[in-house]
Formats: structure tokens, C-alpha cells, sequence
């Protein structure tokens, strides 16, 4: 039998990467890309690693209530339109 060898990239320490932008905004907007993508379920374990890496959790939380009340929203303007 066969077995894989799993190859994994060196990990990221916070030297590694610099923060983007390189303020609380710069990491916001970071977040919001990630979120994005997030929803549609289109991410690179790389992207992941690194995110996890360089943004902060309150990045994330804001990003993901900031996406999810978008995403309402744009739901229930579509269905006033479809019902009017």
C-alpha cells in the first residue's frame, strides 16, 4: 500500500507578514476580503494561514456582523421588491 506524504508549508510567525495597511482600518478591510470570500466558500489554506496569522480576532467578529447585516439587507430588499 501506498502511503501520502503530506508536504506542509513553513508556518508563519507575525514577523513573517506585516500587518496590512498597518492600522486598525488596513486590518478591518483585510477582514472584510476574508469574510467575503468566507461566505462564498472560496479560500487557499495559504490565505487562511496567513489571515490567521496577521489580522486579530474583533477584526473578524466586526466583519462577519458588518457582512451578515449586508447580507440581510440585500435579502429583504429583494423580497419587498418580488412582494410590491
Amino acid at each position: 500500500m501506498l502511503q501520502r506524504s503530506t508536504v506542509r508549508p513553513p508556518s508563519l510567525t507575525p514577523m513573517d507578514e506585516k500587518p496590512q495597511g498597518g492600522s486598525v482600518i488596513g486590518g478591518f478591510v483585510a477582514a472584510m476580503s476574508t469574510v467575503f470570500w468566507s461566505f462564498f466558500g472560496v479560500r487557499k489554506r495559504s490565505d487562511h494561514d496567513r489571515d490567521a496569522v496577521r489580522l486579530k480576532p474583533y477584526h473578524f467578529i466586526l466583519a462577519g456582523i458588518f457582512g451578515a447585516a449586508i447580507f440581510i439587507g440585500l435579502l429583504l430588499l429583494i423580497v419587498h421588491a418580488v412582494v410590491k
